[in-house]
């Protein structure tokens, strides 16, 4: 396999990104680092690599890179980033898809077959949890139980929270005694639940 500069550098780029920060970068973010003129620009190295066998993309998963040692080890699931969601005020979550995660099953501690995605966390609502701001939050779709932390529709806005039950109802808690609770007036619902925590290298 013999890669020009610019190939090896991508793929670099990959490696890096994964090693240091747990997921693989959007075709955006390698557009920025090498500032591409386009994200185009980004697609053309990817399918080279491809071509010359140094990545493998899967058009059947959501993250679509991985690098042929892959092939040997565990299950990998493919988890996409969904942008980010307060750790503070609720507040509208942005659902743009913003690069992916490539996972063992066995680390991950959840089967092939579950429904999962990331965020990363701002804001600083849940420290005495130890999720704090910058860091990577990985969440299950699937019903919460009592002492959960959840991200959750509330009233509309988007927030990551613990899932508190008192007296019958539901409502979400803060891990810092300066966020108030948060006590739905419409309605909560629970968009998933955290199952796996990545500290932010920052």
């Amino acid at each position: 396999m013999s890669l020009t500069t610019r190939q090896q550098e991508v793929l670099d780029f990959l490696k890096q990104n994964r090693r240091e920060l747990g997921y693989m970068p959007s075709t955006r973010d390698i557009q920025r680092h090498f500032n591409f003129a386009s994200q185009t620009a980004a697609m053309s190295h990817l399918r080279a690599l491809e071509k010359k066998g140094a990545i493998v993309r899967a058009a059947n998963k959501a993250c679509g890179i991985s690098f042929p040692e892959d092939m040997e080890r565990e299950e990998i699931v493919d988890i996409p980033i969904y942008g980010n969601i307060a750790a503070g005020m609720a507040q509208d979550v942005e659902v743009e898809k913003d690069g992916c995660l490539s996972i063992d099953v066995t680390s991950l501690g959840v089967s092939g077959h579950s429904r999962t995605f990331a965020l990363k966390v701002r804001g600083e609502s849940m420290i005495d949890a130890h999720i704090c701001d910058g860091d990577t939050v990985i969440l299950e779709i699937k019903e919460p139980r009592r002492g959960d932390v959840v991200a959750a529709l509330i009233d509309g806005e988007t927030t990551l929270k613990r899932y508190v039950i008192e007296d019958g109802k539901a409502f979400l808690r803060a891990e810092n005694d300066e966020f108030p609770d948060l006590v739905p007036v419409r309605e909560l619902v629970i968009q998933g639940v955290l199952v796996a925590l990545l500290r932010s290298a920052a």
